[in-house]
């Protein structure tokens, strides 16, 4: 009670202290207000930058290993002259991988695509199409979200059937006011039946590709349409991708075993280097949170400066508000309060200034948030806020220990004297 006793009274004080200068108090938080906008607003910037870069490379998949023939490197020196002759991945290793790997994964597929195809349906036609060939196992290796129809059969797949999944924009741009699914439509000469529709990606921030304009269709249909790349730089090359389970023991263990079975199928020799890559999102992941997490340091760095400001404007109108009330000080003293009661009364009322000089400068953050963004959708996280907070009361005990320490040590009858 005594605790909640001593908040309660210091509230008042600093409440009635805040109201009786209220120009100076204004023009004291507009620097917290500005320091904690700068440092929360980066940090919103960044988080939804990462998110939506991370949303935009969803298509990569989640505990998935590609076995490609280039491997995924992030930075400069990459040494592409040690990979150029690298055999690329074929049916057969598809084949052989889905029969020899263990129980110690999900589903293992392959596909391949092609983009800058033309798609017509009648009069429709749309441009700039992707066409991937799949095989059955794509959905468990990648995300299909199907809003309409079904996915492929199994016997679809193997007897390399003329159907397709469409994505959201092809659907809209062939077949216009109408469902798309029994619908027929013409790619390269050859015609196909639409039995499934995905969802809509919308614009992603990143150019990666988009379901949107992307239309599905059996990996045998697709080779018949398209030359297989062989090793060379002509013909389109295939990627086997291998699902691996939820642990990470289970995927460090597939990884090991993908890799034994690959050298076994290419036949190399012990001592002879992987003519393969094995990727992994995990990969990606990395880097990007090594970038974000660089792009966060240097903007809390530069939002540092701004609060640093706004700390020495609550401690300036600290060092004043004790000045101007020395009497006050003098008489609570004369009456019995003690050093910690004026200690925390001075303490208290910095950190509220700050408090709400770092609740406004959040405010003005979720404010930006709500402003529609197609290409990159900013938001305000609950870390975020409660960082923005926890940076504002350390500000105000850091910019007015000074202050009150000062205004406790005060001798009684000098400040009851002090004009």
């Amino acid at each position: 009670m005594k605790a909640l006793r001593l908040t309660l009274e210091s509230f008042r004080f600093a409440w009635q202290a805040l109201k009786s200068n209220l120009l100076r108090t204004i023009l004291s938080l507009l620097g917290v207000t500005v320091g904690i906008f700068a440092i929360i607003a980066v940090f919103a910037v960044v988080d939804s930058l990462e998110a939506n870069v991370r949303q935009s490379m969803s298509f990569v998949g989640d505990k998935v290993i590609y076995v490609a023939k280039w491997p995924w490197a992030f930075g400069g020196n990459y040494p592409w002259w040690k990979y150029f002759n690298r055999p690329v991945p074929t049916v057969r290793e598809y084949r052989l991988l889905e029969e020899t790997l263990s129980s110690n994964n999900k589903g293992v597929a392959i596909f391949a695509a092609t983009g800058g195809n033309t798609l017509k349906a009648g009069n429709n036609s749309l441009a700039d199409c992707a066409l991937q060939g799949v095989s059955y196992a794509y959905r468990v290796v990648s995300d299909v979200p199907i809003t309409e129809g079904r996915y492929f059969t199994a016997q679809e797949i193997e007897a390399a059937r003329p159907v397709a999944i469409i994505g959201y924009d092809i659907a809209t741009g062939l077949f216009p006011g109408r469902s798309a699914v029994g619908q027929e439509f013409k790619a390269k000469g050859l015609r196909f039946v639409v039995i499934g529709v995905m969802q809509k990606e919308g614009k992603k921030l990143l150019d990666t590709p988009s379901n949107d304009t992307n239309c599905l269709i059996p990996f045998g249909a697709f080779s018949k349409m398209f030359a297989l790349s062989t090793g060379g730089m002509s013909g389109v090359t295939p990627t086997i991708a291998v699902k691996g389970t939820d642990t990470d023991t289970g995927l460090l263990d597939l990884e090991a075993e993908l890799q034994g079975t690959m050298r076994n199928i290419r036949g190399l020799k012990p001592k002879e280097e992987d003519n393969f890559a094995l990727n992994r999102p995990e990969m990606l992941a990395n880097a990007i949170t090594s970038l974000f997490s660089v792009i966060g340091i240097a903007g809390a760095v530069i939002g540092s400066f701004a609060i640093l400001v706004g700390g020495f404007g609550i401690a300036n109108i600290m060092f004043v508000s004790v000045k101007e009330r020395t009497n006050i000080i003098g008489i609570q003293k004369s009456l019995g309060a003690k050093n910690y009661f004026i200690l925390f009364q001075f303490l208290f009322e910095a950190v509220f200034l700050c408090l709400i000089g770092g609740a406004a400068g959040i405010l003005l953050v979720w404010l930006i948030t709500l402003i529609p963004q197609d290409a990159m959708p900013l938001f305000l996280s609950a870390g975020n806020i409660t960082l923005g907070l926890t940076i504002s009361v350390v500000i105000g005990m850091l910019a007015g220990i000074v202050p009150a320490v000062l205004a406790a040590n005060l001798d009684p009858v000098l400040a009851i004297r002090a004009k």
